[in-house]
């Protein structure tokens, strides 16, 4: 991993890792972020299956996923593997939107994390949907 991709990891870790009950494990290589170490919401793909970019997969909310690949397909991508069960992948680089990449993350969480924590973030202040 590249010191611009430890970087890139280390953001979205602490952007993860601040959601409710959430841990961080390896699962089929990639850095990943579940919900009481149960369900995951996201990957951290570094340049998986050579694909020429880092990114990150995630759970989206009902209707987001084709909403966020039509939007933007330079950015947003059907990820392998996960795509049926409703997954983007949005690229990241040096010119990331962090405050999206948060929103997207957040509600990655709340696509699989049970009601009891849902209300925990909705909660708060700060936490925004994309």
């Amino acid at each position: 991993m590249t010191a611009a991709t430890t970087r890139l990891l280390q953001r979205v870790r602490t952007l993860a890792l601040a959601l409710p009950e959430t841990n961080e494990r390896a699962s089929h290589g990639m850095p990943t972020f579940w919900v009481n170490d149960k369900k995951t919401f996201a990957n951290f793909a570094d340049n998986h299956h050579a694909v020429g970019f880092v990114a990150i997969w995630f759970a989206t909310l009902p209707g987001a996923q084709e909403a966020l690949t039509q939007s933007d397909p330079e950015r947003f991508f059907l990820p392998p593997y996960v795509t049926h069960r409703g997954w983007a992948g949005v690229r990241l680089d040096a010119r990331t939107d962090w405050t999206l990449v948060n929103a997207l993350l957040i509600d990655a969480y709340r696509a699989v994390a049970p009601a009891r924590l849902v209300s925990r973030i909705d909660s708060r202040s700060g936490y925004r949907s994309a």
